[in-house]
């Protein structure tokens, strides 16, 4: 099967206001990404809608690693002559609370080879985060040993990963996959989140970005 998934991301959030959705969607699945997946390095691609928290619309793209944002395949499709209809309804001209992150993944270190070759989920729920240097160190062997692995039992959870950006802001993504949008409604999901003291101590110091943590369902590929 071929891969997937790699060990970077980029991810493109954007709200756009209701009389462009359909003509920016349809530009979106039709044009502009087949248009990114001709460039060597990005491996797939999902587009995604929000069920909680915001912008409304996510794309992301898997990437091999971090670095293929700065190859010169990926550099010269900016330059690329726009359609029409990336003039009429791209993101730059008629999106709103447009955000752009790259990331590198930190967690797990190691992905399973069958997990590189999987399928964009129906569902996620991503956490945009900072964290004071202070407690960072801590933060992040709380968050792999004990917070992750927590949820991971919960029914309908099927992973998570966690990435530092290298591109954008605030400085951690956390990024579960869900077999639908409703899993951290569950009693299973509250109790993993409030059983362990070490979460309860950690917990306030997470600094969440606005419109995080967001849960979204997959509306491309359909």
């Amino acid at each position: 099967m071929a891969k997937t998934r790699g060990t970077g991301l980029l991810m493109v959030w954007t709200d756009v206001d209701p009389e462009f959705e359909a003509e920016f969607n349809r530009w979106y699945n039709e044009e502009h990404i087949p248009r990114l997946l001709q460039i060597p390095g990005f491996l797939s691609a999902g587009r995604y809608s929000a069920v909680r928290g915001g912008p409304k619309y996510l794309a992301i793209y898997e990437l091999e690693d971090h670095n293929v944002l700065r190859s010169s395949a990926y550099l010269d499709s900016l330059k690329y002559q726009p359609s029409a209809a990336r003039q009429k309804t791209g993101t730059s001209r008629i999106g709103r609370n447009f955000l752009r992150n790259a990331y590198r993944q930190i967690f797990p270190v190691h992905t399973h080879p069958i997990e590189q070759t999987a399928e964009m989920p129906p569902a996620l729920q991503m956490g945009r985060i900072d964290v004071s240097g202070a407690v960072e160190e801590e933060f992040n062997a709380w968050y792999n040993t004990v917070y992750i692995p927590g949820y991971l039992t919960v029914p309908g959870c099927l992973g998570a990963r966690r990435y530092i950006a290298v591109e954008g802001q605030p400085k951690y993504l956390t990024l579960y996959e869900f077999e639908h949008p409703r899993v951290s409604e569950s009693e299973a999901w509250a109790r993993a989140r409030s059983s362990n003291p070490w979460t309860r101590r950690m917990s306030p110091n997470l600094r969440h970005d606005e419109g995080s943590p967001g849960v979204y369902e997959r509306i491309y590929p359909k």
